[in-house]
């Protein structure tokens, strides 16, 4: 699903609640949800949805790697990365 397709459904299932909702009110909303949900991941180093899943912040150390094109070895980063883990309703929708 791309962001205009979640914008569309979530647009319809607010029409089918009674709201009504343009395509640029629904993009603003999506918007402001994903920045609040990255801001406060990055600040507080987790974000649980219910009946979604928990996103964590993870350490990967620095690490010896090798240049595929020329074969010399070379060192990547250490760096943070978002891990997820989907709740259990999740993965019985999908399922």
């Amino acid at each position: 699903m791309t962001k205009k397709e979640l914008i569309r459904a979530v647009q319809q299932s607010a029409s089918d609640a009674g709201h009504e909702l343009t395509q640029k009110d629904v993009d603003g909303l999506i918007d402001i949800i994903f920045d609040q949900a990255a801001t406060g991941l990055a600040a507080d180093g987790e974000l649980k949805i219910a009946d979604f899943g928990n996103f964590k912040v993870s350490e990967r150390a620095a690490r010896q790697g090798t240049n595929p094109r020329t074969g010399d070895k070379i060192t990547i980063a250490a760096r943070k990365v978002a891990k997820f883990k989907p709740a259990t309703a999740l993965k019985d929708q999908v399922n």
